[in-house]
């Protein structure tokens, strides 16, 4: 690493940095506001300006050294900005000579000539980098004549999220430099010229970035704030807790600033190794549920609990307040007495603690194996625990010699965090393939696209492996070190070989070809597979062929090598690790017998062989109207939540509780890294946390007060590390424990990095695959490809439900900007070519016939879909949940065709 001199400090900094990092990485503080660690350097404000001098060489090269055997320095005869300069062998730095500090004083002169006097009023006050700096560096009289002073509007809405105050702005060029290098949304720029340049937004909507908030934390004075923010607070009046967002599987650090009780804002906190400094809009944005009026406050019961489900269903009994002991006493009778013939369905939005206890309440207390996560049709998680993306993994290493693979998903709109940082691994040269159904925006960065026939998402991995073998590709040594069924492997794959997998697929031989080449030659692969492969029933075979790949490889058990699903919630992980499967015990463990998952549950409910249903923080009812005849049925039904669902509403008993801002616990990301979160306001009412009321429940039921006295969830979490080998040593401490990271940020020095914070709570730990155990052996799988989706006559339309970043739920929609700005009506999306066939412009109403309902949706004609495919929205209002893809019917609002034409659609009679 080169040595340089900073200040007379002799330093060593890596090769390659500028002069305001390595500074910075001795202790030395450097001034700026243009520059950002995370932004590439421009040089614009000169906030930066120091004294740059290098070693002195005579005619042979030679450094020349003065009498003390010292290099002689020549000084540049200008200041250089410290932003733009790379560090070299021998170079010298002076940041405080009275030629430093009065262009300092110059620069901070010349940015006030036109600056507001708002700070008394400025959201920015208290982390302002332009007033602290100031008062630091600034001159204590301005020379400036006050008459000529430049103004520009006050107030300007960039969109429904962030506020410009165009005489504030600096021209610093962050903001725009983010969403052009960052996340690649060319929606900002300047206009005008001098003094006159201001800040304008291009797109319609305005600002139009799931990132957008980002820019408020980077601006260095308070030009850009969020509208929720602005005016409700000073930054000195806040309480900073950490938290975690509790929506996607990226997991995300965060902190809740809080005040009288309430949250005032979500901040990014700094983790290098999941979010940089980085959250998206819905994690910024989303969490005016935890103060939701419609909150549940007390335990309800209905009167009459207990009577015939046709009674309850009529909506004979209405709901009545109650006290903690009547309701735990009603609901441990209940499930007492229906024991085995008693299910438990959990949402996995919980934390690890609330759902170990849940299944161990089933599982010990009632011996019932009746046990499911909502959704239940995603498969995978066991093959995550193989072949998981390895401990110790980081996107940010991730560059040349890397290889990614996305298939299944549009992963800006599942996980955009994940999307910012495979979008970076390209910039840094990995090989990106993205194998989709459609076009998404990942498609920009990939080398490879490989765009196959919906349902063909199994067949785009068969044929990829297909060609490695055909080419000898794969990794002899290791499979025949530490793999098992490789000769069955090779037998399935003969019976759909490349070229078979390419007439499915609709993916040409030469571009499953290529790809294979790509593969062969890379040191690590990731492959991440989405919720268009995990929200169908075919999902077991998208995932064990993506496991397979990586096992055919060798890409498994090392850093930056494995399979991540992303999942749909932020916990899915979590309820896969914690045993929350009819199947699987804690930790993957077999279980003596398979129970009822949540189909077999809804079937069980209709014969009558259910006698009692717990469903924990899910609302199947909401996502699908037609489970509600289901679950009248069911003789007692109770449900703990944090609103009255739409499955609520049918409940016997209703048990409140505490949301992720008023307790404490642990969530599992879609990496696999456990990390803590902490209570910031106090909770509605009566409300408990779940594992309160799940711990009180198993008390009454098992009448063993011991194994069931839990006053904190890290008393849980030490039970789970002696149960779950997978989680030993993941104590409370242990994930709190923190390391130094770079860059530096969240420090008294704002200017720097901008006001995301510091992470002082924890960084969490990443559980080891098995894959990772030198000696452990591992095995290919197999699971038949699906068939295509068949052609009908009646339902000419192949029906694919797709993710959307900003649904209807309650989580999000609660939050009226995001209502106002982000969250779309209900619609379906039709090619164009379909839409002229059916002679239906875009904006028109139409009817999708799906299974036995009619949905009736605002048409939106655009080329995200192949003709004969219409995307449907899912998490929007009225939008049932829908199991994979479907072959539908789309008639006009009148509900006659426009059209006799046929209307193009997929091949589907392979496979």
């Amino acid at each position: 690493m080169p040595r340089i001199t900073v200040d007379g400090m002799e330093i060593e900094a890596p090769a390659g940095v500028v002069v305001v990092d390595a500074a910075k990485r001795a202790g030395i503080d450097i001034p700026v506001f243009c520059y950002h660690p995370k932004l590439k350097p421009v040089g614009m404000c000169r906030m930066c300006l120091v004294e740059v001098g290098t070693p002195k060489r005579g005619p042979d090269g030679q450094v020349q050294l003065d009498e003390q055997g010292r290099p002689v320095i020549a000084w540049m005869p200008k200041l250089q900005t410290a932003c733009t300069t790379v560090v070299s062998e021998g170079m010298a730095v002076r940041t405080a000579t009275e030629q430093v500090k009065r262009a300092q004083k110059d620069i901070l002169e010349f940015l006030l000539t036109s600056h507001p006097l708002d700070c008394p009023i400025c959201d920015k006050g208290g982390e302002c980098p332009l007033q602290n700096l100031t008062m630091r560096h600034g001159p204590g009289k301005s020379r400036f004549i006050v008459d000529d002073k430049y103004h520009l509007a006050k107030r300007v809405p960039l969109g429904e999220l962030i506020v410009l105050d165009r005489e504030r702005c600096i021209q610093c060029a962050r903001c725009t430099r983010f969403c052009d290098e960052i996340v690649d949304d060319h929606v900002l720029g300047f206009y005008d010229r001098g003094r006159g340049m201001e800040i304008i937004t291009f797109s319609e909507p305005g600002f139009d970035s799931k990132f957008s908030g980002n820019t408020t934390d980077i601006c260095p004075v308070g030009a850009l704030t969020t509208r929720d923010f602005r005016f409700r607070s000073r930054p000195w009046e806040l309480t900073n807790v950490a938290t975690l967002c509790p929506h996607c599987p990226v997991g995300c650090n965060m902190a809740l600033s809080t005040r009288s009780g309430q949250i005032r804002r979500v901040m990014p906190r700094q983790n290098e190794r999941v979010n940089e400094i980085w959250i998206c809009d819905k994690g910024r944005f989303a969490y005016h549920f935890v103060d939701h009026p419609d909150r549940l406050r007390t335990p309800l019961i209905r009167v009459g609990a207990g009577a015939r489900p046709a009674e309850r269903a009529d909506g004979r009994g209405d709901f009545r307040p109650t006290t903690w002991d009547e309701a735990l006493d009603l609901v441990a009778r209940k499930l007492r007495e229906a024991g085995p013939r008693a299910a438990g369905l959990a949402g996995d939005h919980l934390p690890n603690e609330d759902l170990y206890l849940f299944q161990k309440l089933f599982r010990q207390a009632l011996g019932s194996l009746n046990l499911d996560q909502w959704p239940g049709r995603m498969a995978g998680g066991e093959l995550v625990a193989q072949v998981g993306l390895a401990s110790g993994s980081n996107f940010s290493d991730m560059g040349k010699g890397t290889a990614i693979i996305v298939i299944a998903s549009d992963l800006e709109e599942e996980a955009p965090i994940w999307w910012l940082r495979v979008k970076q691994a390209a910039d840094r040269g990995a090989t990106l393939l993205v194998a989709a159904g459609r076009p998404t925006k990942t498609d920009r960065y990939a080398e490879h696209k490989l765009r196959y026939r919906y349902g063909g998402e199994t067949y785009v991995l068969l044929g990829l492996m297909g060609a490695l073998l055909r080419r000898g590709a794969q990794a002899t040594d290791f499979i025949q070190a530490r793999l098992d069924g490789f000769d069955d492997l090779r037998r399935h794959l003969e019976e759909y070989p490349l070229e078979r997998c390419a007439e499915v697929s609709g993916v040409p031989v030469a571009g499953l070809t290529l790809a294979s080449e790509a593969l062969a030659s890379v040191q690590n692969l990731v492959i991440l597979v989405g919720s268009e492969g995990l929200n169908q029933t075919a999902s077991a075979a998208v995932a064990q062929a993506a496991a397979n790949l990586l096992l055919l490889t060798g890409h498994v058990g090392q850093p930056n090598n494995g399979l991540i699903m992303v999942w749909p919630h932020n916990n899915t992980q979590g309820a896969w690790d914690m045993g929350l499967r009819p199947n699987l015990g804690p930790g993957y463990q077999p279980l003596g017998g398979a129970g009822l998952g949540y189909e077999a549950m809804l079937n069980a409910g209709l014969s009558g062989e259910l006698q009692a249903l717990f469903i924990l923080g899910a609302d199947p009812v909401g996502a699908d109207p037609a489970a509600a005849e289901v679950l009248r049925r069911v003789p007692f039904l109770v449900v703990q939540e944090l609103f009255p669902t739409e499955t609520a509403k049918l409940a016997d008993v209703i048990l409140p509780a505490q949301s992720f801002a008023e307790r404490e616990g642990t969530f599992t990301s879609g990496e696999r890294r456990v990390q803590r979160f902490y209570p910031a306001v106090p909770p509605p009412g009566q409300s408990k946390p779940d594992w309160w009321i799940i711990a009180e429940l198993g008390r009454r039921i098992t009448g063993d007060a011991e194994a069931w006295r839990f006053t904190a969830p890290s008393q849980i979490m030490r039970q789970i590390t002696r149960d779950v080998p997978l989680y030993a040593g993941m104590t409370y401490a242990a994930l709190a424990q923190v390391e130094p990271q770079y860059p530096d940020v969240g420090g008294v020095d704002l200017y720097y990095g901008g006001t995301a914070y510091q992470n002082t709570a924890g960084l969490g730990v990443q559980w080891p695959v098995v894959a990772e155990r030198p000696k452990a052996r591992l095995a290919f799988g197999w699971v038949d490809p699906p068939m295509l989706p068949t052609f009908h006559e009646e339902r000419p339309f192949t029906l694919v439900p797709v993710t959307r970043l900003f649904d209807a739920g309650i989580m999000t929609a609660s939050a009226e900007l995001l209502r106002r700005a982000r969250i779309a009506e209900p619609h379906v999306e039709l090619n164009p070519r379909d839409a002229a066939a059916l002679n239906v412009a875009d904006g028109d109403r139409v009817i999708v016939r799906l299974w036995d309902q009619e949905l009736h949706l605002k048409a939106w004609v655009n080329s995200q879909a192949a003709p004969g495919i219409v995307l449907l929205p899912q998490g929007l209002e009225g939008i049932p949940d829908v199991p994979g893809i479907v072959s539908v019917d789309i008639l006009t609002e009148d509900g006659r065709r426009k059209a006799e034409a046929s209307v193009s659609h997929p091949s589907s009679s392979v496979g």
